[in-house]
């Protein structure tokens, strides 16, 4: 099965055009699905989490609050690690079963962190979406409703964009229309079922 690696910077639009491989027939495993499958209710890694953080970072109902976890991971770099560390494997394992799962031609996992979680061993190509910098905070900001300066913490945490570039075996440039978009996908999807189909045969 060839799996397609598709990440890029927050703000830069990786949904909209995972959701265009998605109308195309092909699955899509995201890992940030992962992320909170993974984190539930009832789930060991909640309440590892509740057991590390305290029940300030769970909810009345008993789930796990983000917004509150994130704050605190991204004021402290120690607290990520140890959070990355318990999460990364298990979301790793979720993320398998769905690739192994899979059945289009191909694969396309989106993952933010591709790179920094080391699930770019998984993949086979990467793609990469890209946007000016300043794109990627005002879509953000407006998206999200979140502070200038809440974004760029984020993009800190992130691969910068220059590492994203250097890593990356396909490139969409994501600051165009949606029709420009749709276009890039499609010479993409194109080129990934010839490859899918050079690998069954080989």
């Amino acid at each position: 099965m060839l799996v397609i690696g598709l990440t890029g910077g927050i703000g830069s639009g990786k949904t909209a055009v995972s959701d265009r491989f998605a109308a195309r027939g092909i699955v899509v495993v995201d890992a940030d699905l992962a992320s909170r499958v993974v984190v539930e209710p009832g789930r060991p890694a909640l309440d590892a989490i509740a057991e590390h953080f305290g029940s300030d970072v769970i909810t009345a109902d008993g789930s796990l609050d983000r917004a509150a976890l994130r704050q605190r991971v991204f004021e402290d770099p120690a607290e990520r690690r140890w959070l990355e560390a318990l999460l990364h494997p298990l979301i790793a394992e979720e993320i398998r079963a769905g690739i192994a799962n899979a059945s289009s031609e191909y694969v396309v996992l989106v993952s933010p962190l591709l790179f920094e979680s080391g699930q770019v061993a998984m993949v086979d190509r990467v793609l990469v979406v890209d946007v000016p910098e300043a794109l990627q905070v005002s879509r953000t900001a407006d998206r999200d409703g979140n502070s200038e300066e809440q974004v760029r913490a984020i993009m800190a945490a992130q691969a910068d964009r220059a590492t994203r570039l250097a890593r990356a075996d396909d490139v969409i440039v994501n600051d165009g229309s949606l029709e420009d978009l749709d276009a890039e996908v499609d010479v993409l999807h194109r080129r990934y079922l010839k490859l899918a189909t050079e690998r069954a045969s080989a």
